[in-house]
């Protein structure tokens, strides 16, 4: 008998018939009718707060992987389809509604490591199998904001400290640094505004 492609996202409990034998971690909430392929969406989910991950409804998570850090939260909002994509969030990510993130996007609020070549240094050390990893260096984070109706294309990467207004569109590719702002098209690494309205 074929497994079924999705499952109710139902917090602390196991997919029937999942390949990965993980489960869905109990501090989530979750909406109506949202759905996920496998539990190994969260095989890097280490959030330790009374909810470190929100859910609305009508929400499908289909190949992608939801790593948070033990202070993370990440919020998403209704009618979301995230597809095959990587979010990792040491502190805050919020994707709000009707927003589709395509396949090989990678989402983060952290460098998860030390911009500064010295900093680097010691933190590769700090990390090393000899170092202390309580004496890594600072490292630096910044919210990531997702507003409404915001597509993200194949391969798009956002990384820390960035607003993207509603209605923006972000290429296949592109590596964005900077706030988008509403209703923009942008592409490129840096990504650049392209089109400043949506047609």
């Amino acid at each position: 008998m074929r497994a079924q492609r999705f499952y109710p996202i139902i917090a602390g409990t196991q997919i029937p018939n999942d390949w990965h034998k993980g489960k869905i971690p109990s501090n989530i909430e979750v909406g109506e009718n949202s759905v996920i392929d496998s539990s190994f969406c969260f095989e890097r989910y280490f959030a330790n707060s009374d909810v470190g991950l929100r859910i609305g409804n009508n929400v499908t998570l289909w190949r992608a992987s939801l790593s948070v850090e033990e202070n993370g939260y990440i919020e998403i909002g209704h009618f979301c389809y995230i597809c095959n994509a990587s979010i990792v969030c040491s502190r805050r990510i919020t994707i709000g509604s009707y927003v589709w993130i395509a396949g090989g996007v990678t989402i983060t609020d952290s460098d998860f490591h030390p911009i500064d070549p010295a900093a680097r240094l010691a933190d590769t050390i700090a990390i090393s199998p000899i170092g202390n990893r309580k004496s890594r260096p600072a490292i630096e984070t910044g919210p990531v904001y997702i507003e409404d109706d915001v597509w993200v294309g194949y391969n798009a990467t956002i990384l820390k400290g960035v607003r993207i207004g509603s209605g923006a569109v972000i290429a296949p590719g592109a590596i964005v640094i900077n706030n988008v702002p509403q209703g923009a098209y942008v592409a490129g690494n840096p990504a650049r505004l392209v089109k400043g309205i949506r047609i």
